[in-house]
């Protein structure tokens, strides 16, 4: 959510903003409806102050017993009234539609991100490992999965319709190794803090992370009016809002394992054989709260500890600073990894880690004191993958296959497996 202030002080910078993102000028709109909500302010202002000095006359009227003039100050009093309920109504109305238009305006990207329109734009980072050279044609997850019994695609969709998967055996075992693996690691080395939270949430906690208003059809609502969430970012970062915290109690890092559930309506045709897109996944998420000046630093320590996950189950990827134009909405500026899959002979995404600075700490009215000052800000907020478990499962099984359709299970994930070397 953007401040107005900041658009009034300097609505130049806001415009050309936005012109990163491939959005039209909008500040003159947007003043011009904070210009007609505050003359609406000023005069239900103004008519209260004066109602508030004709109610002293009146009592010095009756006191008099001046009949005449106390009822001309009644009347008065009378007008005043129509005068603060329209004033009243046209402020709500104003600031109503302001906040609706503030709401569907993405963050702003921050000075340094690349100006661009999608991820041909985006810049390389650095990468890490070389991807294996293959004695063999390497198969795709799909028919290694389906070659060992293990992958069906076909129950999944008779019982739940396409994007939907039932593993079994050695790869649900698998699935279920990469997720304790990463809740250990980003506990143990990383300092996150594991919760389990809410899968269903409130308009609210949606709103507050930016996936409402704006990405509705995206989501999946129950019958009472939740959401299903579409990542454990949602829940995670609402922990912080509607609250002051103590800059003492900063940074606050939480990790959780959850299912995410994603009506992907933008998506149709795109990566439709596989378990690349799916209307339900399983996924480690990472959420940072932190004061204004940490924020940088954390995007790049959270990054790497997304890395980390992957140099320790050996798998090849490289880091992409996203251009303007790929950003996420409520994103200032974000790092994409992306893993390097032998059977499409490209990298992937398999995390996003971004800094929303205080775009979504002001939706959710999240703020923080600092030691020594009286005056509230808001704090900033980080999310990212760290990293999804099915996209890891099949970049493990796709980099680490065998010519006899096996997979060799990663060092780092066997004492998850039981000890078992292979599946």
């Amino acid at each position: 959510m953007h401040d107005i202030k900041l658009i009034r002080d300097n609505p130049e910078a806001f415009d050309q903003g936005l012109a990163l993102r491939g959005l039209e000028p909008q500040s003159a709109s947007l003043l011009e409806l904070d210009a007609n909500r505050r003359e609406a302010l000023t005069k239900h202002q103004d008519a209260e102050t004066e109602r508030n000095a004709l109610s002293k006359q009146i009592g010095k009227a009756k006191a008099t017993g001046d009949e005449d003039e106390f009822n001309r100050l009644r009347g008065e009093v009378d007008r005043l009234k129509t005068v603060l309920e329209e004033a009243g109504q046209q402020a709500r109305h104003f600031e109503e539609t302001l906040n609706q238009h503030l709401a569907a305006i993405p963050n702003l990207p921050e000075h340094d991100v690349p100006a661009g329109a999608d991820e041909a734009d985006n810049e390389e980072v650095r990468g890490w490992g070389t991807p294996r050279e293959f004695s063999f044609k390497p198969k795709d997850h799909v028919d290694l999965g389906e070659g060992l019994g293990l992958m069906d695609f076909e129950k999944a969709a008779e019982i739940s319709g396409a994007r939907f998967v039932a593993l079994k055996g050695g790869l649900a075992r698998l699935e279920r190794a990469l997720a304790h693996f990463m809740l250990d690691l980003h506990t143990g080395e990383h300092g996150y803090t594991e919760v389990s939270p809410p899968l269903m949430v409130r308009d609210e906690a949606m709103f507050g992370t930016s996936q409402l208003p704006k990405f509705a059809e995206d989501l999946f609502r129950t019958t009472d009016h939740r959401w299903l969430i579409p990542t454990a970012e949602v829940p995670l970062t609402n922990l912080a809002r509607d609250a002051i915290h103590e800059e003492a109690n900063l940074p606050m890092r939480f990790t959780a394992h959850t299912p995410c559930f994603r009506a992907e309506a933008g998506s149709a045709g795109r990566d439709t054989r596989g378990m690349i897109r799916m209307h339900q996944f399983n996924k480690v998420e990472m959420v940072s709260i932190v004061p204004a000046e940490q924020s940088a630093d954390e995007l790049d320590r959270m990054t790497g500890a997304a890395e980390r996950v992957l140099q320790l189950l050996e798998l090849p990827y490289r880091v992409m600073l996203l251009c303007s134009g790929d950003m996420g909405f409520a994103a200032k500026r974000t790092y994409d990894l992306e893993v390097w899959l032998p059977s499409q002979g490209t990298y992937r995404e398999i995390s996003s880690c971004s800094n929303c600075g205080d775009f979504q700490a002001r939706r959710m009215n999240a703020r923080y004191r600092k030691a020594g000052e009286k005056r509230p800000q808001f704090l900033h907020t980080l999310n990212g993958s760290g990293v999804a478990t099915g996209r890891a499962l099949l970049a493990v099984m796709e980099n680490h296959q065998n010519d006899d359709g096996s997979i060799t299970i990663p060092d780092v994930l066997r004492p998850y497996m039981g000890g078992a070397e292979r599946i």
